[in-house]
Protein backbone atom coordinates (compact mmCIF):
# COMPACT_ATOMS: atom_id res chain seq x y z
CA UNK A 1 0.00 0.00 0.00
CA UNK A 2 1.46 3.94 -0.54
CA UNK A 3 0.30 6.72 0.76
CA UNK A 4 -2.23 8.71 0.32
CA UNK A 5 -0.04 11.81 -1.46
CA UNK A 6 2.02 9.18 -2.96
CA UNK A 7 -1.03 8.02 -5.11
CA UNK A 8 -1.87 11.50 -5.65
CA UNK A 9 1.30 12.70 -7.09
CA UNK A 10 1.21 9.39 -9.07
CA UNK A 11 -2.28 10.15 -10.78
CA UNK A 12 -1.16 13.93 -11.34
CA UNK A 13 2.50 13.67 -12.68
CA UNK A 14 0.26 11.67 -15.59
CA UNK A 15 -2.14 14.85 -16.74
CA UNK A 16 -1.01 17.78 -17.71
CA UNK A 17 -3.51 20.74 -18.97
CA UNK A 18 -5.85 20.38 -22.05
CA UNK A 19 -5.96 22.24 -25.23
CA UNK A 20 -8.20 25.40 -26.05
CA UNK A 21 -10.71 25.99 -27.74
CA UNK A 22 -13.94 28.56 -28.40
CA UNK A 23 -16.81 28.20 -26.48
CA UNK A 24 -19.75 29.70 -26.24
CA UNK A 25 -19.37 32.31 -22.75
CA UNK A 26 -23.00 30.97 -21.13
CA UNK A 27 -21.17 27.49 -21.78
CA UNK A 28 -17.64 28.59 -20.17
CA UNK A 29 -18.97 28.84 -16.33
CA UNK A 30 -15.93 27.02 -13.98
CA UNK A 31 -13.56 26.57 -17.41
CA UNK A 32 -9.97 28.80 -17.27
CA UNK A 33 -9.61 31.48 -19.93
CA UNK A 34 -6.71 30.12 -22.11
CA UNK A 35 -5.21 33.59 -22.91
CA UNK A 36 -4.98 36.99 -21.83
CA UNK A 37 -8.31 39.28 -23.28
CA UNK A 38 -7.71 42.92 -23.97
CA UNK A 39 -10.63 45.56 -24.89
CA UNK A 40 -11.68 47.15 -28.05
CA UNK A 41 -14.16 49.71 -26.80
CA UNK A 42 -14.60 51.82 -23.93
CA UNK A 43 -17.10 50.82 -21.12
CA UNK A 44 -18.61 53.17 -20.75
CA UNK A 45 -18.42 54.34 -24.59
CA UNK A 46 -19.56 58.20 -23.48
CA UNK A 47 -19.59 60.29 -20.66
CA UNK A 48 -22.97 58.92 -19.54
CA UNK A 49 -25.40 59.62 -16.54
CA UNK A 50 -25.48 58.10 -13.11
CA UNK A 51 -28.62 58.73 -11.97
CA UNK A 52 -31.73 60.18 -13.25
CA UNK A 53 -32.16 63.73 -13.05
CA UNK A 54 -30.83 67.05 -15.15
CA UNK A 55 -27.90 67.79 -16.83
CA UNK A 56 -26.74 71.27 -16.24
CA UNK A 57 -23.69 73.56 -16.25
CA UNK A 58 -22.43 73.25 -12.25
CA UNK A 59 -22.30 77.23 -12.66
CA UNK A 60 -26.05 77.60 -12.97
CA UNK A 61 -26.59 76.04 -9.42
CA UNK A 62 -24.35 78.34 -7.50
CA UNK A 63 -26.64 79.57 -4.46
CA UNK A 64 -29.06 77.16 -5.17
CA UNK A 65 -31.38 76.18 -1.62
CA UNK A 66 -34.31 74.44 -1.18
CA UNK A 67 -35.94 77.72 -0.18
CA UNK A 68 -34.77 79.32 -3.06
CA UNK A 69 -34.15 77.43 -6.36
CA UNK A 70 -32.55 78.26 -8.57
CA UNK A 71 -34.87 78.13 -12.09
CA UNK A 72 -33.53 76.93 -15.64
CA UNK A 73 -35.32 76.66 -18.36
CA UNK A 74 -35.64 72.64 -20.18
CA UNK A 75 -34.62 72.41 -23.51
CA UNK A 76 -35.01 68.73 -23.94
CA UNK A 77 -35.04 65.33 -22.39
CA UNK A 78 -33.00 62.69 -23.62
CA UNK A 79 -33.08 58.55 -22.30
CA UNK A 80 -30.50 55.82 -21.76
CA UNK A 81 -29.65 54.47 -25.84
CA UNK A 82 -30.51 57.99 -27.50
CA UNK A 83 -28.83 61.16 -27.92
CA UNK A 84 -29.52 64.94 -28.21
CA UNK A 85 -28.77 67.69 -30.19
CA UNK A 86 -29.27 69.76 -27.54
CA UNK A 87 -26.38 71.48 -26.01
CA UNK A 88 -26.56 72.85 -22.51
CA UNK A 89 -25.80 76.53 -21.66
CA UNK A 90 -25.66 78.67 -18.71
CA UNK A 91 -29.33 79.05 -17.15
CA UNK A 92 -30.44 75.46 -19.47
CA UNK A 93 -31.36 72.14 -18.45
CA UNK A 94 -31.51 68.55 -19.92
CA UNK A 95 -33.89 65.75 -18.23
CA UNK A 96 -31.63 62.93 -18.21
CA UNK A 97 -32.09 59.30 -17.80
CA UNK A 98 -29.92 57.07 -15.65
CA UNK A 99 -27.28 56.00 -18.44
CA UNK A 100 -27.97 57.99 -21.27
CA UNK A 101 -25.26 59.88 -22.66
CA UNK A 102 -24.37 63.20 -21.28
CA UNK A 103 -25.60 66.46 -23.57
CA UNK A 104 -22.62 68.92 -24.79
CA UNK A 105 -22.29 71.65 -22.51
CA UNK A 106 -23.42 69.49 -19.54
CA UNK A 107 -21.01 69.26 -16.60
CA UNK A 108 -22.93 67.40 -14.06
CA UNK A 109 -26.58 65.70 -13.39
CA UNK A 110 -28.19 67.39 -10.52
CA UNK A 111 -30.41 64.16 -9.11
CA UNK A 112 -34.22 64.63 -8.90
CA UNK A 113 -34.92 64.45 -5.31
CA UNK A 114 -32.67 67.83 -5.61
CA UNK A 115 -35.32 69.62 -8.03
CA UNK A 116 -39.11 70.73 -7.13
CA UNK A 117 -39.78 68.45 -10.10
CA UNK A 118 -42.38 66.36 -7.79
CA UNK A 119 -44.39 69.46 -6.84
CA UNK A 120 -44.48 70.87 -10.51
CA UNK A 121 -45.86 67.68 -11.52
CA UNK A 122 -48.38 67.63 -8.64
CA UNK A 123 -49.70 71.27 -9.85
CA UNK A 124 -49.27 70.08 -13.30
CA UNK A 125 -47.17 72.73 -14.32
CA UNK A 126 -45.40 72.06 -17.40
CA UNK A 127 -41.73 70.89 -16.97
CA UNK A 128 -40.21 73.77 -19.23
CA UNK A 129 -38.59 75.06 -16.01
CA UNK A 130 -37.14 73.02 -12.99
CA UNK A 131 -36.18 74.69 -9.78
CA UNK A 132 -32.30 73.23 -8.69
CA UNK A 133 -32.36 72.79 -5.05
CA UNK A 134 -28.49 72.47 -4.26
CA UNK A 135 -25.27 73.91 -5.77
CA UNK A 136 -23.31 70.91 -7.03
CA UNK A 137 -19.84 70.37 -8.36
CA UNK A 138 -18.42 69.73 -11.73
CA UNK A 139 -18.56 65.49 -12.75
CA UNK A 140 -21.84 65.12 -10.07
CA UNK A 141 -23.28 62.15 -10.98
CA UNK A 142 -21.29 61.67 -13.95
CA UNK A 143 -19.70 58.68 -15.22
CA UNK A 144 -16.52 58.89 -17.43
CA UNK A 145 -15.80 57.18 -20.92
CA UNK A 146 -14.02 54.17 -20.55
CA UNK A 147 -14.06 54.33 -16.57
CA UNK A 148 -14.86 50.77 -16.52
CA UNK A 149 -12.43 49.30 -18.91
CA UNK A 150 -10.63 51.41 -21.56
CA UNK A 151 -9.93 50.52 -25.04
CA UNK A 152 -7.00 48.21 -25.46
CA UNK A 153 -6.67 47.62 -21.61
CA UNK A 154 -6.03 43.87 -20.27
CA UNK A 155 -9.70 43.24 -19.09
CA UNK A 156 -9.12 39.09 -17.60
CA UNK A 157 -5.71 37.74 -17.43
CA UNK A 158 -4.74 34.40 -18.40
CA UNK A 159 -5.69 31.24 -16.32
CA UNK A 160 -8.55 32.93 -14.77
CA UNK A 161 -11.48 31.08 -13.75
CA UNK A 162 -14.78 31.94 -15.34
CA UNK A 163 -17.68 33.02 -13.14
CA UNK A 164 -20.65 34.44 -13.38
CA UNK A 165 -19.42 38.17 -13.41
CA UNK A 166 -16.24 37.16 -15.71
CA UNK A 167 -18.89 36.22 -18.31
CA UNK A 168 -20.55 39.34 -17.24
CA UNK A 169 -17.58 41.36 -18.49
CA UNK A 170 -17.07 39.46 -21.52
CA UNK A 171 -20.56 40.30 -22.28
CA UNK A 172 -20.08 43.74 -21.80
CA UNK A 173 -17.22 43.66 -24.43
CA UNK A 174 -19.56 42.27 -27.19
CA UNK A 175 -18.21 38.83 -27.03
CA UNK A 176 -20.06 36.31 -27.96
CA UNK A 177 -17.37 33.13 -27.45
CA UNK A 178 -14.24 33.13 -25.05
CA UNK A 179 -10.99 31.02 -25.49
CA UNK A 180 -10.68 28.38 -22.81
CA UNK A 181 -9.07 25.22 -22.04
CA UNK A 182 -11.29 22.61 -23.18
CA UNK A 183 -13.48 20.45 -20.40
CA UNK A 184 -11.97 16.95 -19.74
CA UNK A 185 -13.91 13.82 -21.41
CA UNK A 186 -14.26 11.24 -18.43
CA UNK A 187 -15.78 7.64 -19.64
CA UNK A 188 -17.46 5.74 -16.40
CA UNK A 189 -17.78 2.62 -16.63
CA UNK A 190 -19.40 0.17 -14.20
CA UNK A 191 -18.62 -3.00 -13.48
CA UNK A 192 -20.38 -6.38 -12.13
CA UNK A 193 -23.05 -9.32 -12.58
CA UNK A 194 -25.26 -7.82 -10.08
CA UNK A 195 -25.60 -4.70 -11.64
CA UNK A 196 -28.81 -3.57 -13.50
CA UNK A 197 -29.80 -0.04 -14.66
CA UNK A 198 -32.10 2.73 -13.30
CA UNK A 199 -35.17 2.49 -14.44
CA UNK A 200 -35.46 -1.15 -14.99
CA UNK A 201 -37.23 -4.13 -12.95
CA UNK A 202 -34.61 -5.19 -10.09
CA UNK A 203 -34.68 -9.00 -9.84
CA UNK A 204 -33.66 -10.59 -6.79
CA UNK A 205 -30.11 -10.32 -5.65
CA UNK A 206 -29.57 -7.48 -8.02
CA UNK A 207 -28.78 -3.83 -7.12
CA UNK A 208 -29.29 -0.45 -9.21
CA UNK A 209 -25.48 1.30 -10.41
CA UNK A 210 -25.71 4.00 -8.35
CA UNK A 211 -21.67 4.57 -8.37
CA UNK A 212 -22.14 5.27 -12.33
CA UNK A 213 -24.48 8.17 -11.64
CA UNK A 214 -22.97 9.65 -8.47
CA UNK A 215 -19.75 9.73 -10.32
CA UNK A 216 -21.13 10.97 -13.42
CA UNK A 217 -22.13 14.38 -10.89
CA UNK A 218 -19.02 14.25 -9.89
CA UNK A 219 -17.35 14.55 -13.05
CA UNK A 220 -19.92 17.74 -13.96
CA UNK A 221 -19.88 19.47 -10.64
CA UNK A 222 -15.72 19.62 -10.74
CA UNK A 223 -16.22 21.00 -14.66
CA UNK A 224 -15.69 17.57 -16.69
CA UNK A 225 -17.94 15.93 -19.41
CA UNK A 226 -19.21 12.77 -18.05
CA UNK A 227 -19.29 9.48 -20.45
CA UNK A 228 -21.63 6.90 -19.40
CA UNK A 229 -20.33 3.60 -21.00
CA UNK A 230 -23.08 1.54 -19.41
CA UNK A 231 -22.07 -2.28 -16.99
CA UNK A 232 -19.61 -4.40 -18.19
CA UNK A 233 -20.32 -7.75 -16.68
CA UNK A 234 -17.22 -9.74 -14.79
CA UNK A 235 -15.28 -11.45 -17.46
CA UNK A 236 -12.58 -10.56 -19.90
CA UNK A 237 -14.27 -10.19 -22.81
CA UNK A 238 -17.06 -7.52 -21.65
CA UNK A 239 -14.73 -5.40 -20.08
CA UNK A 240 -12.35 -5.47 -23.18
CA UNK A 241 -15.52 -4.21 -25.54
CA UNK A 242 -16.25 -1.82 -23.21
CA UNK A 243 -12.78 -0.45 -22.92
CA UNK A 244 -12.82 0.30 -26.31
CA UNK A 245 -15.79 2.74 -25.95
CA UNK A 246 -13.57 5.08 -23.96
CA UNK A 247 -10.70 5.12 -26.91
CA UNK A 248 -11.75 9.32 -27.16
CA UNK A 249 -11.81 9.45 -23.30
CA UNK A 250 -9.21 12.37 -21.28
CA UNK A 251 -9.85 9.61 -18.43
CA UNK A 252 -11.70 6.33 -17.99
CA UNK A 253 -13.40 5.61 -14.63
CA UNK A 254 -14.67 2.47 -13.23
CA UNK A 255 -16.03 1.47 -10.19
CA UNK A 256 -15.34 -1.88 -8.44
CA UNK A 257 -13.42 -4.98 -9.75
CA UNK A 258 -10.19 -4.01 -8.25
CA UNK A 259 -10.13 -6.16 -5.02
CA UNK A 260 -8.67 -9.27 -3.88
CA UNK A 261 -11.71 -11.30 -5.26
CA UNK A 262 -12.02 -13.96 -8.33
CA UNK A 263 -14.56 -11.97 -10.30
CA UNK A 264 -12.33 -8.71 -9.79
CA UNK A 265 -10.98 -9.06 -13.39
CA UNK A 266 -10.73 -4.93 -14.20
CA UNK A 267 -7.22 -4.79 -12.34
CA UNK A 268 -6.53 -8.23 -14.38
CA UNK A 269 -7.50 -6.58 -18.23
CA UNK A 270 -5.60 -3.30 -17.02
CA UNK A 271 -2.32 -5.55 -16.74
CA UNK A 272 -2.45 -6.98 -20.05
CA UNK A 273 -3.90 -4.38 -21.78
CA UNK A 274 -1.56 -1.36 -20.35
CA UNK A 275 0.61 -1.17 -16.75
CA UNK A 276 -0.75 -0.57 -13.19
CA UNK A 277 0.83 2.41 -11.63
CA UNK A 278 -0.49 1.33 -8.08
CA UNK A 279 -3.09 -0.91 -6.58
CA UNK A 280 -4.26 -0.18 -3.01
CA UNK A 281 -3.93 2.73 -0.73
CA UNK A 282 -3.56 3.41 2.99
CA UNK A 283 -7.14 5.35 3.50
CA UNK A 284 -10.23 3.82 4.81
CA UNK A 285 -12.83 3.84 3.08
CA UNK A 286 -10.62 3.55 -0.44
CA UNK A 287 -8.18 0.86 0.00
CA UNK A 288 -8.41 -0.70 -3.71
CA UNK A 289 -7.83 1.42 -5.56
CA UNK A 290 -5.79 1.24 -9.31
CA UNK A 291 -4.03 3.71 -11.43
CA UNK A 292 -2.29 2.90 -14.97
CA UNK A 293 -2.59 3.70 -18.50
CA UNK A 294 -4.36 1.49 -20.82
CA UNK A 295 -3.80 0.83 -24.61
CA UNK A 296 -7.18 1.82 -26.25
CA UNK A 297 -6.66 1.19 -30.07
CA UNK A 298 -3.30 3.39 -30.98
CA UNK A 299 -4.27 6.03 -27.76
CA UNK A 300 -3.44 5.51 -24.04
CA UNK A 301 -5.68 6.49 -21.99
CA UNK A 302 -5.72 6.93 -18.07
CA UNK A 303 -7.65 4.81 -15.86
CA UNK A 304 -8.40 5.04 -12.35
CA UNK A 305 -10.04 2.56 -10.77
CA UNK A 306 -12.29 2.81 -7.89
CA UNK A 307 -13.72 0.59 -5.60
CA UNK A 308 -16.74 -0.78 -5.65
CA UNK A 309 -18.79 0.07 -2.30
CA UNK A 310 -20.56 3.68 -3.68
CA UNK A 311 -19.03 5.26 -0.27
CA UNK A 312 -15.66 4.68 -1.17
CA UNK A 313 -16.35 5.21 -5.00
CA UNK A 314 -17.24 9.37 -3.62
CA UNK A 315 -14.77 9.67 -1.73
CA UNK A 316 -11.40 7.93 -3.68
CA UNK A 317 -13.37 10.08 -6.25
CA UNK A 318 -12.74 13.13 -4.37
CA UNK A 319 -8.90 12.51 -3.37
CA UNK A 320 -8.16 11.71 -6.75
CA UNK A 321 -10.48 12.29 -10.35
CA UNK A 322 -11.03 15.90 -9.01
CA UNK A 323 -8.06 16.97 -8.93
CA UNK A 324 -6.78 15.41 -12.12
CA UNK A 325 -10.04 16.88 -13.74
CA UNK A 326 -9.27 20.11 -12.29
CA UNK A 327 -5.62 20.49 -13.39
CA UNK A 328 -6.83 19.11 -16.65
CA UNK A 329 -9.06 22.15 -16.90
CA UNK A 330 -6.32 24.53 -16.21
CA UNK A 331 -6.96 25.42 -12.50
CA UNK A 332 -4.13 26.09 -10.36
CA UNK A 333 -5.77 25.25 -6.97
CA UNK A 334 -6.72 21.82 -6.70
CA UNK A 335 -7.08 21.43 -3.23
CA UNK A 336 -10.11 21.01 -1.28
CA UNK A 337 -10.95 23.62 1.31
CA UNK A 338 -10.49 22.45 4.90
CA UNK A 339 -11.23 23.48 8.80
CA UNK A 340 -10.79 22.98 11.95
CA UNK A 341 -13.08 22.04 13.86
CA UNK A 342 -14.08 20.59 17.24
CA UNK A 343 -14.85 16.91 17.49
CA UNK A 344 -18.12 15.21 18.61
CA UNK A 345 -17.77 11.92 17.85
CA UNK A 346 -15.12 9.36 19.21
CA UNK A 347 -13.55 7.55 16.23
CA UNK A 348 -11.04 4.64 16.82
CA UNK A 349 -8.58 3.96 14.07
CA UNK A 350 -7.76 0.65 14.38
CA UNK A 351 -5.45 -0.65 11.08
CA UNK A 352 -3.37 2.13 10.39
CA UNK A 353 -4.80 3.77 7.25
CA UNK A 354 -6.25 7.35 6.82
CA UNK A 355 -9.88 7.65 7.76
CA UNK A 356 -11.89 9.97 5.82
CA UNK A 357 -15.52 9.50 8.75
CA UNK A 358 -18.52 11.43 7.62
CA UNK A 359 -19.42 14.31 9.15
CA UNK A 360 -21.84 17.11 9.33
CA UNK A 361 -19.97 20.31 10.17
CA UNK A 362 -22.32 23.33 11.60
CA UNK A 363 -21.07 26.64 13.56
CA UNK A 364 -21.65 27.03 17.29
CA UNK A 365 -20.53 30.28 18.78
CA UNK A 366 -18.26 31.32 16.28
CA UNK A 367 -16.79 27.74 16.54
CA UNK A 368 -16.77 25.00 14.29
CA UNK A 369 -18.24 21.52 14.98
CA UNK A 370 -17.78 18.25 13.72
CA UNK A 371 -20.68 15.20 14.60
CA UNK A 372 -20.21 11.71 12.77
CA UNK A 373 -23.47 11.01 10.67
CA UNK A 374 -24.97 7.90 10.51
CA UNK A 375 -23.17 4.01 10.45
CA UNK A 376 -19.82 4.67 8.51
CA UNK A 377 -19.58 1.47 6.28
CA UNK A 378 -18.50 2.01 2.97
CA UNK A 379 -21.68 0.55 1.71
CA UNK A 380 -24.01 3.19 3.27
CA UNK A 381 -24.61 5.89 0.47
CA UNK A 382 -27.06 7.62 2.38
CA UNK A 383 -24.37 8.75 5.07
CA UNK A 384 -22.87 10.88 2.20
CA UNK A 385 -26.23 12.33 1.46
CA UNK A 386 -26.04 13.65 5.09
CA UNK A 387 -22.68 14.92 5.05
CA UNK A 388 -21.15 18.08 4.44
CA UNK A 389 -17.85 16.84 5.30
CA UNK A 390 -14.61 14.44 5.27
CA UNK A 391 -12.97 14.27 9.18
CA UNK A 392 -9.56 13.20 8.16
CA UNK A 393 -7.64 11.13 10.71
CA UNK A 394 -4.43 10.66 10.09
CA UNK A 395 -2.66 6.86 9.56
CA UNK A 396 -0.63 7.48 12.51
CA UNK A 397 -3.26 8.51 15.35
CA UNK A 398 -5.00 6.17 17.23
CA UNK A 399 -8.25 7.88 16.58
CA UNK A 400 -9.76 10.93 17.71
CA UNK A 401 -12.39 11.76 20.70
CA UNK A 402 -14.68 14.69 21.72
CA UNK A 403 -13.46 18.19 21.89
CA UNK A 404 -10.20 17.44 19.91
CA UNK A 405 -9.56 19.84 17.52
CA UNK A 406 -9.84 17.93 14.00
CA UNK A 407 -9.23 18.47 10.60
CA UNK A 408 -12.21 18.71 7.98
CA UNK A 409 -12.32 18.15 4.16
CA UNK A 410 -15.11 20.25 2.99
CA UNK A 411 -17.76 18.38 0.22
CA UNK A 412 -19.74 21.56 0.09
CA UNK A 413 -18.81 24.98 1.50
CA UNK A 414 -21.53 27.51 1.81
CA UNK A 415 -22.58 30.30 3.87
CA UNK A 416 -25.51 28.19 5.82
CA UNK A 417 -22.09 26.62 7.92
Amino acid sequence: MISVEEALAKVLGYFDILESEDEEILNCLGQVIAEDIYSTINIPGMDNSAMDGYAVQAQSTIGATRSSPNILRVTGEVAAGYLTKEKVMSGTAIRIMTGAPVPKGADSVVQFEDTDEETRKSQNKPLTEIGIQCEVEKGLNIRLAGEDISSGSLVLNKGTVIRPQEIGVLASLGRKVAPVIRRPVVAILATGDELVDVGNHLPQGKIYTSNTYSLAAQVIRYGGVSEILGIALDNVKALEEKFREARDADLLITSAGVSMGDYDVVKDVLAKHGEVTFWTVRMKPGKPLAFGQLRVGKRIVPHLGLPGNPVSSMITFEQFARPAILKMLGRKDLRKATIHARCESPVRNTDGRRIFARVNVSEQNGEYHARIVGAQGSGILTSMSQANGLMIIPEDAPGVSVGDTVVVQMLDWNVDI
